[in-house]
């Protein structure tokens, strides 16, 4: 047998390639199929069959990609939308790798035509659930796709899905959720590798309850939804573009560079680490370094539009697939050479204010009259982690709809986890008009280092 489990970090996206007596089917892949190839053709296996849980929402589905190079069979979920490609699965339909069987399962609640597969083992027994969406480590998927109107109708499905379908397989069967901890797609999915659903059972909090009116009021709320997500649900209804028919982005000179960025619709992101970006970088450009890449890009780049990049010289590999994975196509080139070319080249560069922590420390004793502290983590880092005294908490992600909030005539200390998103979240600030900012080097993590206090 056959057995891996494919994750794609940044999304916390995975998918599986399972296999019997030569013949495998991958569930929900990634854009960028390689690594099912690569796999399946080391071990001996001939990829037959996709299986799509949903219509997914936060990456572009490679299901396409799998059946040109393959020919492998396309079967969706979601049976009711306007699908382009594949075959619609049936509840109960089953399907065939080698010995095993695998059913389909109809669970909705996430979307209305969300479907779980159960893997059977060679004595019948179920061994896997896979479960897209519908239930993961320490969570279940969100339920709020059809708007706020509609909680208590998907929370009732969901219910109905987990409790009288999901669950019932048995205490020992193995859960194999579509995305780990991280993903937008619940509010708060457990770092646990490997679960069953008897731990789901005891250990996830959203299944503790006594009765479908007490799961409705639990998991009935309207989450953050990425700008990017229209563009996925659209996307993932059509056959999309293969990855093989895109130019590579182009090494570009500093002056190519430069006259590629003169066009209004291009945006420049650079990926390098938060302190390389401080020290000097592109006027205009946006800090998202690369580990935040595909978590953020969605909230401030518009879809469709032209992308630069600036990386430390090199061709960018990992940026390129996770803007490819998140329906971001339009890749014009990066700046050969990096930062250090531009220089060479007598390019304008610009920086950004930094502090250490007890620099933010003794402004605390101060008159906060004189400065403002702006603190972008979550409202749950801030239930859990503890907040600075004064601090204004506006999350990242909801920064440009509060630039009207922020002060220009103060220095705005900008605060996070690590850093890594103050440093996003100071030059979307820059290429706003706000001159004032200054990023705290290491953020929670070096707080925590001091004496400094938390309430």
């Amino acid at each position: 047998m056959l057995f891996e489990k494919i994750k794609s970090p940044g999304l916390a996206h995975i998918s599986y390639l399972i296999g019997d007596k030569n013949e495998a089917l991958v569930i929900d892949p990634r854009r960028d199929i390689d690594i099912y190839l690569e796999k399946a053709v080391e071990k001996g296996y001939k990829i037959t069959k996709v299986l799509e849980t949903h219509r997914n929402e936060d990456y572009i589905i490679g299901s396409n990609e799998l059946n040109v190079k393959t020919g492998a069979e396309i079967w969706h979920a979601d049976q009711k939308l306007d699908y382009q490609y594949g075959n619609p699965v049936q509840d109960g339909q089953e399907f065939k790798v080698g010995s095993l069987k695998i059913k389909a399962l109809h669970t909705p609640g996430h979307t209305p035509g969300s479907m779980s597969y159960v893997l059977y083992g060679y004595e019948g027994d179920p061994w896997m659930v896979f479960t897209g969406d519908a239930l993961f480590a320490g969570d279940v998927g969100r339920i709020d796709f059809l708007g706020e109107e509609n909680l208590e109708k998907t929370g009732s499905w969901l219910y109905d899905s987990i409790f009288n379908k999901i669950l019932p397989l048995g205490d020992e069967v193995i859960l194999c959720p579509a995305h780990g901890a991280g993903s937008v797609c619940a509010s708060a999915i457990a770092e646990r590798e490997w679960t069953t659903l008897g731990i789901e059972r005891k250990l996830n909090p959203k299944l503790q309850v006594e009765n479908k009116e007490e799961f409705i009021e639990l998991v009935g709320e309207m989450l953050e939804y990425p700008p990017y997500f229209e563009n996925m649900e659209e996307s993932n209804l059509v056959e999309k573009e293969l990855l093989a028919n895109y130019k590579q982005p182009a090494p570009l000179s500093a002056a190519e560079f430069a006259e590629a960025a003169e066009d209004d619709n291009t945006y420049i992101i650079d990926v390098r680490t938060e302190v390389s970006y401080a020290a000097a970088h592109v006027p205009g450009s946006i800090s998202i370094p690369l580990q935040n890449l595909p978590s953020f890009v969605g909230w401030f780049i518009p879809v469709g539009a032209k992308i630069l990049l600036v990386t430390e010289g090199d061709y960018p590999k990992e940026a390129v697939k996770h803007l490819y994975r998140t329906g971001y196509d339009n890749i014009l080139g990066y700046l050969s050479g990096g930062i250090i070319n531009w220089h060479m080249a007598g390019k304008k560069s610009e920086s950004v204010n930094t502090v250490t922590v007890d620099k933010l420390c003794t402004l605390l004793d101060n008159d906060p009259e004189d400065w403002f502290i702006l603190d972008i983590r979550s409202d749950d880092e801030l239930q859990e982690e503890g907040e600075i005294k004064d601090a204004a908490h506006i999350h990242l992600t909801q920064l440009p709809q509060h630039y009207d909030e922020l002060p220009e005539d103060k220095p705005l200390y900008i605060f996070c986890g690590s850093g890594l998103r103050s440093m996003t979240a100071a030059s979307l600030l820059k290429t706003n008009g706000f001159i004032n900012q200054r990023v705290v080097l290491g953020g929670l993590t070096a707080w925590n280092s001091t004496t400094c206090p938390i309430i």
